[in-house]
């Protein structure tokens, strides 16, 4: 018998325009898109595509000018911002491309903090176990001035599945790093994606990283090129 996935993230008709002094500049046209639970889906094309924009409306950090979002069930586009930062607390990690670490904090503390915020009595030890899966037990307690590039983004990633999120969204998680670095981030995303059955949708002008996804969806000018496979 075969089972019919679960529907994860799905967007219908989504537009975004944004008022300029002269005059209204439209960022996305009528995307539609339906994302499965466990499903790594890469969106790619050009700087200025859409892209970051997208990924900010289908993780309810931003607002449509026209059009749905449902993320795992929820409508994001008929939900106040506490009830979106709600639905992104229980549900979602994300890794940017600048790593957005609290430089106050120490490595642990960074990746212990969502959780610690959600009230997890286990925060450390999942944090300890989490940084020792990226490589980083002897730098817990460092500060991310303290640590090179590839290692704060290890810190960003391990962050982002502390709450253990249904849905990780990367925006050009390996842009900013070395070509070595790099890769071992890529693989440790989808390394993570694949033990903890992680939904993971991925931002990136990088073909090569596209490709590792099951699905890639191409943007141009705020608009799909591709038809979805």
């Amino acid at each position: 018998m075969t089972t019919t996935p679960e529907v994860h993230i799905k967007a219908s008709h989504l537009a975004k325009r944004v008022n300029l002094t002269e005059g209204s500049l439209t960022i996305l046209h009528d995307i539609s898109l339906t994302i499965n639970r466990g499903e790594s889906v890469a969106i790619v094309g050009a700087s200025g595509s859409g892209k970051s924009t997208l990924l900010s409306l289908l993780a309810g950090l931003d607002q449509p000018t026209a059009g749905e979002v449902y993320l795992a069930g929820q409508p994001l586009h008929q939900l106040s911002e506490d009830q979106r930062a709600a639905v992104r607390a229980s549900q979602v990690g994300f890794v940017f491309q600048s790593f957005l670490l609290l430089p106050a904090l120490t490595a642990l503390e960074n990746v212990t903090l969502p959780a610690e915020l959600a009230g997890d009595r286990r925060a450390r030890s999942r944090g300890l176990e989490l940084l020792a899966l990226v490589g980083l037990s002897e730098r817990a307690d460092f500060y991310p001035s303290q640590l090179s590039g590839g290692e704060q983004q290890r810190v960003a990633i391990a962050r982002a599945f502390i709450t253990r999120p249904a849905i990780l969204f990367a925006d050009e998680p390996s842009a900013n790093l070395d070509a070595v670095t790099g890769q071992r981030i890529e693989d440790l995303l989808f390394e993570l994606n694949q033990q903890q059955g992680t939904t993971l949708v991925l931002v990136t002008h990088s073909d090569a990283l596209a490709k590792r996804c099951q699905r890639q969806l191409k943007m141009q000018a705020g608009r799909f090129i591709t038809e979805e496979q």
